[in-house]
């Protein structure tokens, strides 16, 4: 049963990058005394917090003010990666404006919950198809690094090809250089 006053000083939990060690997980659900200038204080904090990595706020009056100001603090924030919007009053604008958040902008968001919304099922795939991308992206980041640890004589330079670089052993002149 927060109010501003309450969010306010939730917010001095969530300092912003390296100023301090901060909350890494925050629920906030049922708090409808909490205004959309209450609201948007937190969305700021989340932007520039260097520790938050889960944010709850399940079964808030939010509306797609709010949702607006969130998806702006989560393509900002380097850490967020679960945000729970569940019964939150959005609608296919919010949902569109997260969809759009999501498909521009390099985020470390994987799980966004949109249940219990007037959202179209088909908005809720396209936001969950396009965060399910961004991890299996990563996930073939993470293989291509540990290949180039294992190999550190292949260059890769796209996923069709691979360079293999070899030298003299003086390590000053270039022998060959062959596309395997």
């Amino acid at each position: 049963m927060l109010g501003d006053e309450g969010i306010n000083l939730i917010c001095g939990l969530l300092p912003p990058d390296g100023a301090k060690s901060g909350l890494k997980e925050l629920t906030l659900s049922a708090n409808p005394g909490v205004t959309a200038k209450g609201w948007g204080r937190l969305a700021i904090a989340v932007a520039h917090s260097s520790q938050l990595r889960v944010l709850n706020l399940d079964y808030n009056p939010l509306g797609d003010q709010v949702a607006g100001m969130l998806a702006v603090a989560v393509a900002s924030s380097r850490t967020l990666e679960v945000l729970d919007l569940e019964g939150t009053g959005l609608t296919n604008q919010s949902a569109q404006t997260l969809l759009d958040m999501v498909e521009n902008y390099p985020t470390a968001l994987r799980t966004l919950i949109l249940a219990e919304n007037n959202i179209s099922p088909e908005l809720q795939q396209q936001i969950s198809d396009l965060l399910s991308e961004g991890e299996e992206e990563e996930e073939n980041e993470a293989r291509e690094v540990t290949a180039r640890e294992k190999n550190p004589w292949i260059c890769q330079n796209n996923s069709n090809s691979q360079m293999v670089l070899m030298t003299s052993g003086l390590g000053d002149s270039l022998l060959a250089e062959t596309e395997m």
